[in-house]
């Protein structure tokens, strides 16, 4: 075995090991933040997470991020005409809302379209009159729109569909902040419906 290749064995096991410890470090990072999440901690790097806003809610109001000060509240990013995931999570939020009973009056749900061009403040007005009437649906142009998703780090992408008109693919995930505007923790609608309905009374009762 030549110098050469025996240099070049010892870079690529050298490289094998730096990718293991890489993929290591992010699998031990991706289950304190699973883990943090299901206990309903404040996450790392949730103070990042978030920011200001302006927007429209579903009665033509102005709305805007300082109207969260000093409250817990919920966020999603969805749209109207979401086949699935978007109603089953407004069903769903409707329930825990019920089941927390006077706690959820302290919380603000707060569903954010992210498909401002179809869902104008009437629209959101009579999709979200099949859910609980706490649920705020906001909407704005599309920079106002735009600039509450990136604040929330939230993915959305128009997907055209083959009848010429389009879907939207989006992040899933309900944002819980406590009064402070901090993350405090996730629900994930694979979660059973205990621990989401746990995660939403200790947010209620952080405050």
């Amino acid at each position: 075995m030549t110098a050469g290749t025996l240099l070049s064995r010892i870079r690529l096991g050298l490289w094998g090991l730096v990718a293991i410890a890489v993929f290591a470090a992010g699998a031990l990072l991706l289950g304190h933040l699973q883990e943090a999440a299901r206990q309903g901690a404040s996450l790392p790097g949730a103070a990042r997470l978030g920011g200001d806003f302006e927007l429209v809610d579903h009665n033509g109001n102005a709305f805007s991020s300082q109207a969260l000060k000093g409250k817990p509240h919920a966020i999603f990013f969805g749209f109207t005409h979401c086949p699935d995931i978007c109603p089953t999570t407004l069903f769903e939020m409707t329930k825990h809302l019920d089941a927390l009973g006077p706690k959820a009056d302290t919380l603000k749900v707060l569903f954010v379209t992210v498909d401002p061009d179809r869902d104008t403040p009437g629209h959101l007005k009579t999709y979200l009159s099949a859910f609980d009437d706490r649920i705020v649906g906001l909407t704005g142009n599309e920079k106002q729109v735009a600039s509450a998703i990136k604040a929330y780090r939230v993915f959305a992408e128009k997907v055209p569909t083959s009848d010429g008109d389009y879907t939207m693919n989006h992040t899933a995930t309900v944002y819980l902040f406590d009064g402070k505007g901090t993350l405090a923790s996730t629900l994930s609608w694979e979660e059973d419906e205990t621990t989401r309905l746990a995660k939403l009374a200790r947010l209620a009762e952080r405050g």
